[in-house]
């Protein structure tokens, strides 16, 4: 588990390492890097999980399943919000069920927390969770960078769950035709890094206002850049940190 900056959670954790680049949004994802800096330090768990391609750290698809991190939640006795996999995907191909099982179990264990799960791939999702126990601790939501991945928006509307949410990030396109009908939470943000590529401020004004018709909660984590500081996180003069309607249970 770690402590993190991430603005909608609390704490991230990684029973899963390690993914493969599947879309267009995943060209410079963070975690690649993170990894290749992991491993420069010597953390065995992220060993192997990326190489070295056009000067920068890319998944080699390999994945590490740890075991160990299965205790790690029920030693926490604050609740919190739990990022869950921020370094993978719960539901990559190689995860397998039985695995994704176990973690289930661990977050139907600790029911003090409140789990967000976040996935590029939500039909596989939709073919294991209905085969679990729906928590109410679990929150279920997909990746949509721009319009040519909509249809995950879909497949996510068919999985149980008390929450159901989309992270636009990054968001390098306009998303103007989604439905968020039966979508609860959308976070919304830039890329950020060195090779970050640009967001429309109207891209964001349209997930907004589909947010409103929706009644679904509006987060809006950041314009992103080189330098995610120094472009913050002001929208139209303010902060948005909408939080979806089971928030209130915490």
């Amino acid at each position: 588990m770690a402590e993190t900056s991430i603005e909608w959670t609390d704490a991230t954790w990684n029973p899963v390492a390690g993914c493969m680049i599947l879309t267009a949004g995943c060209t410079n994802c963070y975690a690649m890097r993170m990894a290749a800096r992991l491993e420069a330090m010597g953390v065995d768990k992220y060993a192997g999980l990326t190489r070295k391609s056009g000067g920068r750290a890319k998944w080699t698809g390999k994945l590490f399943l740890d075991r160990k991190s299965l205790a790690i939640p029920a030693t926490w006795s604050k609740p919190r919000r739990v990022f869950v996999n921020s370094m993978s995907d719960l539901f990559h191909a190689d995860v397998p069920a039985d695995f994704i099982a176990e973690v289930w179990q661990v977050m139907a264990d600790t029911p003090r927390h409140t789990y967000q799960i976040l996935t590029k791939r939500p039909d596989r999702m939709n073919e294991i969770v209905p085969l679990l126990r729906k928590l109410p601790n679990v929150w279920l939501g997909t990746s949509v960078e721009d319009n040519r991945v909509l249809h995950r928006i879909d497949e996510l509307r068919r999985v149980p769950a008390v929450v159901r949410f989309i992270s636009f990030e990054p968001l390098i396109g306009s998303v103007a035709a989604a439905d968020l009908t039966d979508i609860h939470w959308a976070i919304v943000g830039g890329e950020s890094g060195p090779k970050a590529r640009h967001m429309d401020p109207a891209w964001v004004d349209e997930v907004e206002a589909m947010c409103r018709r929706a009644g679904a909660a509006f987060f809006f984590k950041q314009w992103g850049g080189r330098n995610k500081k120094s472009t913050g996180r002001l929208l139209n003069g303010r902060t948005y940190d909408e939080m979806p309607a089971a928030e209130a249970a915490l």
